[in-house]
């Protein structure tokens, strides 16, 4: 095991592979946008005419929420800190009960935006929050989102930067223009494929290389990395059982349950039990991927266990390990090595699809019509597909401002758990609390956004120790030392980024120590709940009691008795063939009248409020 490897380099067949996969996407967004006489009206455009069935919704937002960083990220996390990671898939459960179960009373209002509730239940100022708040934190994540990668895969296997970054945004863009949320949600099943195919190609080849999947259980085992208990309840350490159960939960729920690209697919399904359906669907899909990325990252560790590329400088930074694997141990097979590429591009293209369809409807849902109410469908369905390019070449500049951050990448994620805190308080207001009124949903989501601005900025300029990260030991004694000879370490330290080395010298307070180190997946946790009591308290005091509110805008047990009227009502719901006029939506009661005049009708619902 010791002796030098020389790992492959990308060949001719590696860039057909992923050449395929492009013009495949791109393809299915030509066929929706011509197929059943096209995207006729913004309702197409937007919500595939809200026709959709739960399948291929699941795997939709499977993929969108698996992007490149989770190709590339969760195995080298494993790596580095062990199997604990694979607690998520609790609380992967516990946010698909919460999305399915709360955060469903979108489906029944009938809107295409989720900021369209904000004004429904609030008024026009909050709603205004929160579009922005969402078009800016979309942006910033998308344009991280095709950047980190592509830096990742151009600097182990030399795929060329710019072209892969302007390829990837050109195809997205291309096929959200053409096609609609349909080309999306198509396009996404066919790229779960892809990734899924990408990960079980190098696990069967790591196993046969390893001598079998009990040799790598082995490895993991003698190197500490089948953590999975840890039941230690401080809040300050990064991963803990906790940690995961409780943060994963806010933090992943933000982005399942009210954000406008994953609340967007369910929401276009032909029936709330559709709806429903998709999302505990999609939590197989969640499982299998998890189960992937872990075993890949046990297989590397496995195979890198007493030479760790990442200290002995072969790669210089953790994202870059899992394609350094790929070309290690899948030299042989040309073609394989551009299906892995192809698997963390599958993960960009679908996460950047579905934020650009979800950019262009809430623009045109929130911003255009409420301007310009008298625009004809032919009209708002062009204006659609003008948005989508230009949210396609909005991001596509992010990336490459991206390329500038550098350190800020790490910095601009922590943003999406920051912002998505607050979001998510303020839709929980307005769910689970009846007395919360505007004065407090304003008052809440500011003090959220404050806190949690204040928290995550500290938690970059000073990182926490490494005792709380807790690292798990990396070991060079495996690598031939004449090998590489010049840049070549024989320490098993971690190499420490710059910013924390240069923070180590300086005089640490309690406050940096305890409030800065607080794990990142709490973020998210404290924007959620300081939104919600402040909110509470300012709507109490505000008078928010006297306030008459439209339940179904609130959480009912009727809610939670529907689940039940399914088993009863089963031949009704699911024999659609029998009910053609419904197929908009089967209970979609607010549909007519508040989205056909939703003006008047959101001056007069906002007008008894205030």
């Amino acid at each position: 095991m010791g002796a030098p490897r020389d790992i492959g380099t990308f060949v001719v067949w590696d860039y057909v592979v992923f050449a395929g996969m492009l013009l495949i996407s791109a393809v299915i967004g030509i066929y929706y946008a011509f197929a059943g006489g096209g995207q006729q009206t913004s309702k197409d455009f937007l919500m595939g005419g809200r026709r959709m069935t739960a399948v291929p919704v699941a795997l939709s937002l499977t993929a969108s929420f698996m992007s490149a960083v989770t190709v590339l990220g969760t195995p080298s996390e494993v790596y580095r800190f062990g199997a604990i990671f694979s607690i998520f898939a609790i609380t992967y459960f516990l946010v698909v009960v919460l999305s399915a179960e709360v955060f469903l009373v979108f489906y029944k209002l009938g809107i295409t935006s989720t900021y369209e509730y904000l004004e429904l239940r609030f008024n026009k100022c909050v709603r205004l929050c929160g579009t922005i708040l969402f078009i800016v934190q979309t942006i910033l994540y998308t344009g991280i989102v095709i950047y980190a990668p592509a830096l990742a895969l151009n600097q182990v296997t030399g795929f060329d930067l710019w072209g892969v970054v302007v390829a990837t945004g050109v195809v997205c863009t291309f096929y959200c223009t053409m096609g609609g949320l349909k080309a999306v949600i198509w396009t996404d099943v066919f790229q779960v494929g892809i990734m899924v195919a990408g990960f079980t190609s190098v696990i069967i080849k790591a196993a046969l290389i390893q001598g079998g999947i009990s040799t790598i259980i082995n490895d993991a085992s003698n190197g500490g990395r089948l953590n999975f208990w840890n039941f230690n309840p401080n809040p300050l350490q990064r991963h803990t059982f906790w940690t995961i159960i409780i943060g994963g939960t806010f933090t992943w729920t933000s982005i399942y349950g009210v954000n406008q690209s994953q609340v967007q697919r369910y929401i276009s399904c032909k029936s709330r039990f559709q709806a429903k359906l998709s999302l505990y669907i999609n939590l197989l899909g969640l499982w299998v991927i998890l189960v992937c990325s872990v075993l890949c990252g046990l297989a590397l560790y496995s195979r890198y266990h007493d030479c760790d590329p990442w200290t002995a400088k072969k790669v210089s930074a953790p994202d870059q390990l899992m394609p350094y694997l790929v070309l290690d141990i899948l030299q042989d097979y040309p073609g394989l090595p551009g299906l892995f590429v192809a698997c963390a591009y599958s993960g960009t293209l679908s996460t950047v699809s579905s934020s650009i369809n979800a950019l262009a409807a809430v623009t045109m849902e929130d911003l255009v019509k409420p301007r310009f109410p008298s625009l004809s469908e032919k009209s708002l369905s062009w204006l659609s597909q003008g948005m989508s390019v230009l949210f396609g070449a909005l991001c596509i500049g992010m990336a490459a401002l991206a390329s500038l951050m550098g350190a800020l990448l790490q910095a601009a994620l922590s943003i999406f758990g920051m912002l998505g805190g607050p979001l998510m308080g303020l839709f929980s207001l307005g769910i689970l609390v009846p007395f919360a009124n505007s004065i407090g949903a304003l008052g809440g989501l500011l003090a959220g956004f404050a806190v949690s601005l204040w928290v995550g900025i500290g938690a970059q300029l000073y990182p926490p120790l490494p005792e709380r990260m807790m690292p798990l030991r990396l070991e060079t004694y495996g690598c031939n030392s004449t090998y590489n000879g010049t840049n070549w370490m024989t320490t098993t330290e971690m190499p420490f980024s710059t910013s924390a080395s240069q923070v180590h010298n300086i005089e640490r307070t309690p406050l940096m120590d305890n409030w800065y180190s607080l794990s990142y997946l709490y973020f998210s946790t404290v924007g959620t709940l300081v939104t919600l009591f402040v909110g509470m308290l300012i709507s109490v005091s505000t008078g928010g009691r006297k306030q008459n509110i439209d339940c179904r805008f609130l959480l009912t047990k009727e809610d939670f008795l529907s689940n039940f009227d399914i088993f009863k009502k089963k031949k009704q719901v699911l024999g659609y063939k029998s009910h053609p006029v419904e197929d908009g939506g089967t209970d979609n009661p607010a549909f007519n009248h508040i989205e056909l005049n939703g003006t008047d009708q959101s001056s007069k619902i906002s007008g008894t409020r205030l």
